[in-house]
């Protein structure tokens, strides 16, 4: 009898550990709005291909959020699909690749990561509209900002991603794909496009064709090469782009926020003294919504043959 009780609880135990190891995966996969945990595996093995301390910094954001949701009993379904989490995953990979590893970011990453679960909740709760990664980036700026205001250190010194001799139009792309969780090698980016295809093909689409346009917009307007080159300009074009989708199910509207994106990013303040990490994506969709909410014609225009689908932040893919 004891042997038996020791054996269901083993079970018990392992189930519990299998099912959150899916749910912190599927945080890191609505990253890029998929809740699938496969996706979030393939997103982490290409995290890793650059750096396994950031991929280390996804998974722990996303396990911390997905806990404070579990904790503050937010809706089991949202927590199943990973809603508390994406947000977590990127304040605790952002803090890993603009800060040193030290204890003091360490701190930061456990309460950051928990505060963007509690201000994605929020955010939920009282605004009308998707807020997207809005809490991952407010999260990281605050974040930031305590810690120069406690070393007293420049934000300006933080450096933002290296230059690097410039590469093919591909390889732009693919890092474009990349550079949405911070990274900037085209194997990444691969990766996180295979990822998003295991979950929704046409949604890898509408992330490869945003960065294209992000990329050659980037190309026309003659910005760095070497900026181009590391992705600078395709990922939140990638990013708006399925976001839009999401929300529109059309192909116009999504390259016209991929569109918008990209003077965003390069007009971004740096007096600011912070990077705007994936703050230009969310300001060009707020922009594209807010065109369709004040002319509704032109959202029909542009959406004809389409059906509205279900926000970005209540997925529509199937759960795994």
């Amino acid at each position: 009898m004891q042997l038996e009780n020791s054996m269901d609880r083993g079970g018990w135990q392992h189930g519990i550990a299998w099912t959150s190891t899916l749910v912190v995966l599927r945080g890191v996969a609505q990253v890029m709005f998929q809740p699938h945990a496969g996706t979030g595996l393939l997103f982490v093995i290409g995290l890793a291909v650059g750096s396994p301390l950031v991929a280390l910094g996804a998974i722990l954001g996303s396990a911390i959020g997905t806990g404070v949701a579990i904790i503050l009993k937010y809706d089991r379904i949202e927590i199943g699909d990973g809603i508390y989490g994406f947000n977590s995953a990127l304040v605790g990979l952002a803090l890993l690749v603009l800060l040193r590893p030290v204890p003091t970011t360490w701190v930061l990453l456990v309460l950051g990561s928990a505060l963007a679960s509690i201000v994605t909740r929020l955010a939920r709760q009282f605004m009308s509209f998707p807020t997207y990664t809005a809490p991952f980036v407010l999260v990281t700026w605050l974040a930031l900002a305590l810690l120069h205001g406690v070393s007293g250190h420049s934000l300006d010194t933080i450096p933002p991603p290296t230059p690097r001799t410039p590469v093919g139009f591909v390889e732009s792309v693919l890092a474009g794909e990349a550079e949405v969780m911070l990274g900037s090698s085209a194997v990444t980016g691969i990766l996180f496009l295979a990822g998003i295809a295991l979950s929704n093909w046409r949604h890898a689409l509408l992330a490869l064709i945003g960065s294209v346009v992000g990329t050659l917009q980037a190309i026309y307007h003659n910005d760095p090469s070497g900026s181009i080159s590391i992705g600078l300009y395709g990922y939140n074009a990638s990013l708006a782009a399925m976001a839009i989708w999401l929300s529109r199910s059309s192909l116009a509207l999504s390259i016209l926020a991929a569109v918008v994106s990209v003077p965003i990013t390069e007009f971004f303040p740096k007096a600011l003294g912070v990077p705007a990490l994936t703050a230009p994506f969310v300001i060009a969709s707020w922009i594209v919504l807010a065109l369709l909410a004040l002319d509704p014609v032109l959202g029909m225009t542009l959406s004809v043959g389409s059906k509205k689908v279900q926000r970005v932040d209540q997925p529509e893919a199937e759960v795994s």
